[in-house]
């Protein structure tokens, strides 16, 4: 079984409102740091590609 990492930005701080991602060989997976056993979303690493395209136009 795989473990997941989670992590999130070093621009957090120490702040828990903010979203962690993890990655596997077939998804990144997103969730709420303030929620971390609630639900999460999980993308196709080509997804999360476009989708961090959409953020840095």
């Amino acid at each position: 079984m795989q473990t997941i990492r989670w992590r999130k930005s070093s621009h957090s701080g120490d702040s828990s409102n903010c979203v962690e991602i993890a990655t596997t060989p077939t998804a990144v997976l997103i969730r709420d740091s303030k929620t971390t056993p609630g639900p999460r979303l999980d993308l196709s690493p080509t997804t999360w590609v476009a989708f961090l395209a959409h953020l840095t136009k």
